[in-house]
């Protein structure tokens, strides 16, 4: 959430916010008229606790009739003090509610528009022209089963539309990817975790994923838990209600997990393959640092996403995303789109987000610095998705025969194999 402060001096740049968006700018208003109520029934409370005080004090003195009015008074007062006591908190109910609702300040150099107004940032590698090369390229599903790696079929069969089996040389392909990606991880100062893939409402909502991402949210409703669509979530929980020394900044931190996401709204989007899932693995990079700190780490984590992608030899690039295709927690995110052949178009396969201090303000995370104590920054940034990592590998590296070349900094996770061959039918 924001700064309720920040929100009474500079209300225009919150609208301005809002408006960047696309989300309800009247909200702003409400907030505004809710946090006034609340602060001026506080201070009403107040008074009429102290009057109270005072009254008690001069019952114990008086006597006859003083003491009758004094007492008729008391018990009036006591009414009132009840009454106002119940506004306080109604107004503190209803603030911290449309508090709630309220998106992260949008950076002010970010691109305003939708999904389509972003701004390409920069561009690595070149795409294969593979009509030079003599052959028509083949789509990722096509050589997984080719491979005998991917498996949509019984996939579909066992658990629905967008699930998957990964086979053979698939599963080991994940597993490759994996270690290598924790190995990247680890070696840049990341400390690895393996977090819980279920997470209480709070953790949920104070990540920001149940306003206007719970729809793509699969909850349990009878032991009231959700199943996290990125380790981002438990990470960001990771140190809820805790007040972390700022000797002890930064930390980063390499989740992997499992990942469930409803894909609500992606309705014929995607149908064919694994690029779009209902459940998929993920090596997810977060960070805790000062607040003065994050658009640096930010940069660093997008360097991180970089050296990752550059690694598997992918050809890539990164945008600036749009003020209205931000998730709500986040001020500005950079996503890393590799090249897919087949679609002839680019296609997200990591993002980085700095969330500033909105999470950590949700959470009760704090940093201590100097005596003083004060919400931190988080930020997030995937490392590897794994199905559209293998979408883009299979796809970049494939040969005329249905193989696919295996790039070097996989090799070593896969016993030193130079190349997936196809499996004999």
């Amino acid at each position: 959430m924001i700064d309720l402060r920040l929100l009474r001096d500079d209300p225009d740049r919150v609208r301005a916010s809002q408006r960047a968006r696309g989300e309800d700018v009247a909200l702003v208003d409400s907030l505004l008229s809710a946090d006034e109520r609340r602060r001026s029934s506080g201070v009403r409370f107040d008074e009429l606790r102290a009057e109270q005080k005072g009254l008690g004090k001069l019952i114990g003195k008086a006597t006859g009739d003083e003491k009758a009015e004094l007492l008729k008074r008391a018990s009036q007062l006591a009414a009132d003090v009840k009454a106002a006591d119940a506004e306080r908190d109604k107004a503190d109910a209803e603030t911290q509610e449309l508090l709630q609702r309220l998106g992260n300040l949008v950076h002010p150099d970010v691109p305003v528009g939708g999904e389509e107004d972003f701004v390409t940032l920069e561009t690595h590698g070149t795409h294969r022209d593979f009509a030079a090369e003599g052959f028509e390229p083949r789509d990722h599903l096509e050589l997984g089963q080719l491979l005998g790696a991917i498996d949509v079929e019984r996939g579909a069969k066992v658990s629905g539309s967008r699930f998957y089996f990964l086979t053979g040389v698939g599963a080991l392909l994940e597993l490759a990817l994996v270690n290598a990606a924790i190995a990247q991880a680890t070696a840049a100062g990341f400390t690895p975790m393996l977090t819980p893939a279920l997470v209480r409402p709070q953790s949920m909502a104070g990540t920001g994923f149940l306003g206007q991402a719970a729809q793509d949210v699969y909850h349990l409703d009878k032991d009231d838990l959700y199943l996290v669509g990125t380790s981002e979530v438990p990470l960001a929980a990771y140190h809820m209600d805790e007040i972390i020394d700022a000797e002890r900044l930064p930390l980063r931190y390499a989740g992997f997990s499992p990942c469930f996401r409803r894909e609500a709204g992606s309705h014929g989007k995607d149908t064919r393959g694994i690029f779009r899932v209902h459940q998929f693995d993920k090596v997810e990079m977060f960070s805790y640092v000062l607040p003065e700190d994050s658009q640096a780490e930010h940069q660093r984590l997008l360097e991180w996403e970089k050296q990752w992608l550059t690694s598997l030899e992918l050809p890539f690039r990164v945008i600036d995303v749009a003020s209205a295709d931000l998730g709500a927690s986040a001020s500005r995110k950079y996503d890393c789109e590799a090249w897919i052949p087949t679609q002839g178009k680019y296609r997200e396969l990591t993002s980085t987000s700095d969330c500033t201090e909105f999470q950590s303000r949700r959470l009760s995370i704090r940093v201590r610095e100097d005596k003083k104590v004060r919400p931190l920054a988080t930020l997030n940034g995937t490392l590897c998705a794994v199905p559209r990592t293998i979408v883009a590998i299979l796809e970049n590296h494939q040969q005329a025969d249905g193989s696919v070349r295996v790039p070097e900094v996989l090799r070593p996770y896969l016993g030193g194999r130079e190349v997936l061959e196809p499996v004999a039918k």
